[in-house]
């Protein structure tokens, strides 16, 4: 049963925001999108509104007084640490100051209304230890991670001086189809267009993956659970996976007989091992359902449609 009927989605013409869209439609809400994106771009299906905005823009004050919504889930911003090193300044607005301008709106027009940010793990930089629990110091490496920090300490901000319910999802490492960027994006498109495969790093590089369809539900679970004081939670599956496994994986779906080369080159910003402590959120009542191997060939097969149309 759900606490809560009416939420407001930005940036719902993105990777994530499709999918938070969907579910939530399905669940039985009324959702209301954001994002600056031409209607024919945006899941209009999944929608019971829709607004073309550029954010912040001063019209959504007359969209929050009009709809009312009872939880907001922040998805718009920049989400790539290779930007953020080369352009800080755009990663600084389309992260910082959004978010504060979003919830500064949500304080002066819904006061009562639940704000998830969707931070990043980004914030731990190379944790101390595995697996990195949410009392870990936050030490971020590049702009990105440091200004997902700084947008949760917005967060806290807002609940502790103006009573505005907020939490923050720190995701790991986020895959799904519609996913056009990132390590399984171009593993699948080096196999199937150029037949070679070469990636940064060793391949020893590990990452946590959580499927988009399992970050829409630990959002479910957080905004109809949370005590929404502020507070950080791990999303992600608690799972530990090389690049060069993860490879593997994905090149065995393709059915690619070559073998996955490194050019031993990390990028700068970017860490080297993660693996979550997942308990914060489990306690909430969340667990993960898309098994890693079955979502990535899944993933694989996706990729292989949308390149070579088989």
């Amino acid at each position: 049963m759900n606490q809560y009927q009416s939420i407001l989605i930005t940036g719902v013409s993105g990777f994530i925001g499709r999918y938070v869209a969907r579910y939530f439609s399905e669940q039985g809400w009324s959702v209301i999108g954001i994002d600056n994106s031409p209607p024919e771009n945006a899941p209009i299906a999944n929608l019971s509104a829709y607004y073309c905005l550029q954010l912040p823009d001063i019209t959504l004050n007359n969209l929050l007084k009009e709809h009312s919504p009872e939880v907001c889930i922040h998805c718009a911003g920049r989400a790539s640490v290779g930007l953020s090193m080369n352009n800080p300044i755009a990663d600084f607005y389309t992260n910082t100051v959004l978010t504060f301008e979003i919830l500064n709106a949500l304080r002066l027009n819904t006061p009562k209304c639940r704000f998830i940010f969707l931070s990043s793990a980004a914030v731990y930089g190379n944790p101390e230890s595995l697996p990195v629990s949410e009392t870990q110091s936050l030490a971020p490496l590049s702009p990105y991670g440091f200004h997902k920090q700084q947008c949760e300490q917005l967060c806290l901000e807002f609940t502790k001086v103006y009573d505005l319910p907020t939490a923050s999802l720190r995701i790991f490492s986020a895959y799904g189809p519609g996913l056009r960027r990132q390590v399984l994006w171009d593993i699948c498109q080096k196999a199937i267009t150029q037949n070679s495969v070469t990636l940064h790093g060793t391949g020893q590089e590990s990452r946590d993956f959580i499927h988009a369809l399992d970050i829409a539900k630990a959002l479910m679970v957080v905004a109809n659970s949370a005590p929404m004081q502020g507070e950080a939670y791990n999303l992600a599956s608690g799972r530990e996976v090389s690049i060069y496994e993860l490879s593997g994986i994905v090149l065995n779906t393709l059915e690619y007989e070559g073998i996955p080369q490194f050019d031993g080159i990390v990028p700068i910003g970017t860490p080297l091992n993660w693996r979550a402590e997942t308990s914060k959120l489990a306690a909430l009542g969340f667990s993960a359902s898309v098994p890693l191997e079955r979502g990535v060939k899944t993933f694989a097969n996706w990729c292989r449609a949308e390149l070579v149309g088989v």
